[in-house]
């Protein structure tokens, strides 16, 4: 049975409450990271929660967390969740929405790659010709797919700001050459080896968003989630057509509703209908289904 949780309250010093993750701090440098089930669109915390959503987005990264496992190291560190709980916190609500992690120094990026354009890439491209200063071949249409994979990273945003796509000159300018290649490298080839296997199974990758940080070593590890459709494009190729924004496993629905609104993007963001919330829950579930084999009651 999900269950539902919308903010976290635990006994523990509280490092980080993002839109959706609340990370605590634990003993021997770890932390613990709680997926509720807030939803966040333009960047905005919506005030509904969608039921089992941090459960099923927290299947679906530890899944890719495994499957790239051979690509790059991750922030997970194997132990029980429930060894790490408070006493006297329920366990069952934190079982399948909690991982233990190691401490990275996290990157001041966020790692976006597309393989389609479509979203904020498909607005710069039709007024610019390019995205993030790649330039792309003239005439391609919204929800093409491109010749090739492209890195098309971002500012990371603080809640309630929204992220500014940016060139990799920018990126290189604040982490340094080596390391940005290294991010660049890392984002592409995990892009191109996971959307093979969801294509296998049904689901285009559109694009995705990740998420780096260093250990003490300085080794370059994948962290906070992975895959996910809150970070992702998620297509059904049957159903996939070009000029046209597709239908998705993903938040986009959401976001197409809220498009219908009288909303300026700004918190406080409005309420959800129960239909919106029931339809994006399915949503998630089927891609959690497809991608991971995993079924949600």
């Amino acid at each position: 049975m999900a269950t539902t949780l919308h903010t976290s309250q635990l006994a523990l010093p509280l490092r980080h409450r993002g839109k959706v993750r609340d990370v605590y701090d634990l003993p021997d440098n770890r932390l613990l990271m709680v997926a509720s089930d807030r939803l966040s669109a333009f960047d905005v915390v919506l005030p509904d929660p969608i039921p089992g959503k941090g459960e099923m987005l927290c299947q679906i990264s530890n899944f890719w967390f495994a499957k790239t496992a051979h690509l790059i190291p991750n922030h997970l560190t194997g132990i029980e969740v429930s060894t790490a709980l408070p006493a006297g916190t329920d366990a069952g609500l934190y079982a399948k929405r909690a991982v233990v992690t190691r401490r990275l120094k996290p990157l001041p990026v966020e790692a976006i790659v597309r393989g389609y354009i479509i979203g904020s890439g498909w607005k710069d491209y039709q007024a610019t010709g390019a995205i993030c200063g790649i330039a792309l071949p003239q005439g391609l249409r919204q929800a093409e797919r491109l010749p090739e994979p492209i890195f098309t990273p971002s500012t990371k945003a603080a809640v309630g700001d929204h992220d500014e796509n940016v060139s990799f000159d920018a990126i290189v300018a604040a982490i340094g050459g080596d390391l940005a290649e290294r991010v660049r490298d890392a984002t592409l080839a995990i892009y191109r080896f996971a959307s093979a296997y969801a294509l296998e199974r049904g689901i285009i990758i559109a694009d995705t968003k990740l998420e780096f940080g260093l250990d003490a070593d300085g080794t370059l590890c994948v962290m906070d989630e992975m895959l996910t459709p809150d970070s992702s494009r998620f297509w059904p190729a049957d159903s996939y057509s070009v000029g046209i924004s597709p239908p998705s496993y993903d938040k986009q629905y959401v976001r197409d509703y809220l498009e219908t609104l009288d909303w300026n993007k700004t918190a406080p963001g409005p309420s959800l209908p129960s239909e919106v919330i029931a339809v994006t829950r399915a949503k998630y579930a089927e891609a959690l289904q497809r991608l991971a084999e995993i079924s949600v009651d």
